[in-house]
């Protein structure tokens, strides 16, 4: 079925179709199921050069069982907050995770990532992230490291001096700001080249098209994030029985 899990049997047709180079959305196809599915999966167990059915399809039994262990101590403690539901917060953990991944963040990074955006307070402490990702503290503590190094979340203190990890307001705006810096960094090395390789030859001119391309986006780029930074510091307002309406302070 398409909204089931998958089988031993289908794991196998995607390693095939993985190994002669079929995109998700041909596997997908061929499956019956959303490339969505396809993609999750290969990207929670290796990734393309290392997706193999049979670890996939242990690793997938390890997890529900956790998953079933996770329900049941779920099911004896608080509900979740604002009755959402606990299975569906779970998946949605692991797409965003997963899309995360895709964008070149280790897994690692981008379950801590994902666990602190989805979090209401949009902060935890070590401890906690290492109870809700049932991970060593090590691999957290790697995890912030990174994270801290990349200005996706920041560190403070809470009343009880512990170090809390933040997802602050700004990172999306901050993310695309070094992304545009670092493709200065390119561009200035793109025009490097175009002396190296003496201008009027090929070689240059592509080099001084690359240039000019990146610049030219890495601009637009730049002035874009400024004019939609006050969008990250929207307030949502809900109100009982209606959908939530977005308010700008100011």
């Amino acid at each position: 079925m398409p909204g089931g899990r998958l089988t031993q049997q289908e794991r196998q047709q995607i390693a095939l179709g993985l190994a002669d180079g079929l995109p998700y959305a041909e596997i997908a196809r061929g499956l019956d199921r959303p490339t969505s599915t396809i993609t999750r999966e290969v990207m929670r167990n290796g990734g393309p050069t290392a997706y193999r059915a049979d670890l996939a399809h242990r690793a997938t039994e390890h997890r529900a069982h956790r998953r079933k262990q996770a329900t049941r101590q779920e099911a004896d403690g608080l509900p979740q907050a604002h009755g959402r539901d606990a299975e569906a917060v779970r998946e949605y953990e692991e797409v965003f995770t997963t899309v995360m991944m895709q964008s070149g963040m280790p897994r690692m990074m981008a379950r801590v990532l994902t666990c602190l955006t989805i979090t209401d307070a949009g902060s935890l402490t070590a401890s906690e992230l290492v109870q809700r990702l049932q991970v060593s503290p090590a691999s957290v503590s790697k995890a912030i490291a990174y994270l801290e190094s990349q200005a996706f979340i920041r560190r403070e203190r809470d009343e009880r001096r512990r170090d809390r990890y933040v997802v602050d307001d700004d990172v999306w705006y901050q993310a695309m700001i070094a992304s545009a810096r670092a493709t200065t960094q390119v561009i200035e090395t793109a025009r490097q080249g175009v002396g190296v390789l003496g201008p009027g030859t090929p070689a240059a001119a592509r080099l001084e098209n690359v240039a000019r391309f990146l610049d030219f986006v890495s601009e637009n780029m730049t002035r874009a994030a400024e004019q939609a930074r006050a969008v990250l510091h929207t307030k949502v307002e809900t109100d009982p029985g209606s959908a939530a309406e977005p308010r700008r302070d100011g």
